[in-house]
């Protein structure tokens, strides 16, 4: 249980580390407004630049999907396949 615990904050601390960062360069067009990193990003207009969007909005999925994944769904289905009688360990 606590290597999944690991795992789910590894991906929840990479993902928002990620998804600030990225925010930060693509999102937040000053930092006296009231509004950031969710802005719709501005002034993209390189490859590079769509790149880093695109990688912003995937660590934010990670951050949210990858933490649900190893905190909630795995054990879930553990405890179903083992009440279900497919597993006879634990």
């Amino acid at each position: 249980m606590a290597d999944e615990f690991m795992k789910g904050l590894a991906l929840f601390s990479l993902g928002a580390l990620g998804w600030i960062t990225f925010g930060a360069w693509y999102r937040t067009p000053s930092y006296y407004e009231v509004v950031q990193l969710v802005n719709a990003p501005e002034g993209v207009e390189t490859v590079y630049g769509e790149i880093g969007v695109l990688t912003g909005d995937v660590l934010y999925w990670l951050m949210i999907l990858g933490p649900l994944t190893f905190w909630v769904l795995i054990p879930i289905s553990r405890q179903l396949r083992s009440n279900i009688g497919g597993d006879a360990t634990n």
